[in-house]
């Protein structure tokens, strides 16, 4: 693979709190930006676990709004409801305390909530022209990455895509990452996102764009990951593996903004827009078959991978890699995710229009180590049937 060198622009937050416990602490780092009126987005299970935070936060003054509409992957339809409840309150900060749609949901709300600026025109990269608003992210998961990336995605309801909006502006001012959050995470939603995080640091460093300044986040967030996950799956209450998988998903969302992902996101895609898979699962379900189409662009980098992942070198780097491959096939069924679209009822005849889907998905095929054709995605889901 020959990596296109290339200036790179890092996006960091103001300030990164990672820690268990530090939630309720970052009311002392929330307090001096002068809040008045804050809009918390997060889901009502987590509210009980908010508590200590909001009346914090209210007994220093400030007037909190409390939304927990975003239940599932959001629309632009999802997204303009929810804000027009909350354009005439004066907000001056956001806070989204969730996953990653809920994370996304409030990163575009710290955007638009005093902007003149309509939604779909923000589609793309650097178009958002400014945020006033400030914005605080906690993720619950570990998982997409969402609290240090410049992106959000949204479903188009138009054409049924999931369409990337990309900004530094996007990006917190403070993120709070605490593990303890993800221990009542279910097993099965602990796997998803772990390996959606996983994804996030492997399509970093075999990607066309791949820096060494990046290189450094995302093979560490193989290794940490990749060693931890499964643990973390079978005992939901062991603190060091949920630390260090929280860990490897924060350098995932650190590796999204400068690189980004490839060609297993863009044809998992489908999945979640056509039958509702979620996010972290389709991305399960096709890396291993993706990995195997690339490894022949990208060996050496593949190998390394392996060996980050705990595999021990083979004869050649293409070995090496391979068993890479076989890996990542142990770690899902591990986790006891499903294996195949066939294990998820997705008619094998849905295909060629999932194909047609993914090849839709340029901003993210264009960093794939090898070209991928209609044909080569239709070959790709077949294998993954």
């Amino acid at each position: 693979m020959t990596i296109v060198t290339r200036e790179i622009s890092v996006n960091f937050p103001s300030k990164v709190t990672f820690g268990n416990g530090c939630l309720e602490e970052i009311a002392s780092d929330i307090q001096p930006m002068g809040l008045k009126k804050v809009l918390v987005i997060s889901i009502a299970p987590l509210l009980p676990k908010l508590s200590k935070l909001i009346d914090r936060l209210e007994k220093g003054g400030v007037e909190l709004f409390i939304n927990t509409q975003i239940e599932q992957e959001p629309s632009f339809l999802d997204f303009e409801k929810l804000v027009q409840q909350y354009t005439d309150k004066d907000i001056d900060g956001v806070i989204g305390i969730g996953g990653g749609s809920v994370l996304d949901i409030a990163k575009l709300a710290a955007v638009q909530l005093k902007s003149d600026q309509k939604l779909e025109d923000l589609v793309g990269k650097n178009l958002i022209q400014n945020r006033h608003l400030k914005l605080i992210c906690v993720p619950t998961t570990a998982g997409t990455g969402s609290e240090a990336s410049p992106n959000a995605i949204l479903i188009d309801p138009v054409d049924h895509q999931k369409k990337g909006i990309i900004s530094p502006y996007l990006v917190p001012d403070l993120i709070c990452v605490d593990p303890s959050l993800t221990c009542s995470v279910p097993p099965s939603v602990t796997a998803a996102t772990g390996l959606d995080a996983l994804t996030h640091c492997l399509e970093a460093y075999t990607n066309k764009f791949a820096h060494p300044f990046i290189d450094i986040y995302a093979l560490e967030g193989v290794r940490l990951i990749a060693a931890n996950l499964v643990n973390a799956v079978e005992n939901g209450d062991d603190q060091e593996a949920r630390y260090q998988v929280a860990m490897g998903s924060l350098f995932g969302g650190i590796c999204l903004g400068p690189v980004n992902t490839a060609a297993v996101h863009a044809l998992a895609y489908p999945l979640g827009t056509r039958f509702h898979i979620a996010h972290g699962l389709s991305n399960a379900l096709l890396l291993p078959h993706v990995m195997a189409f690339n490894i022949p662009s990208a060996p050496k980098r593949y190998a390394e991978l392996a060996v980050a992942m705990g595999c021990e070198k083979k004869a050649n780097d293409t070995a090496t890699a391979m068993a890479g491959v076989e890996k990542i096939k142990q770690i899902i069924e591990d986790c006891k995710l499903p294996s195949k679209l066939s294990d998820l009822h997705i008619p094998e005849e849905a295909i060629p229009e999932m194909a047609d889907d993914a090849m839709k998905i340029t901003r993210l095929l264009v960093n794939n180590p090898r070209e991928v054709t209609l044909l080569d995605a239709v070959s790709i889901y077949q294998a993954a049937y």
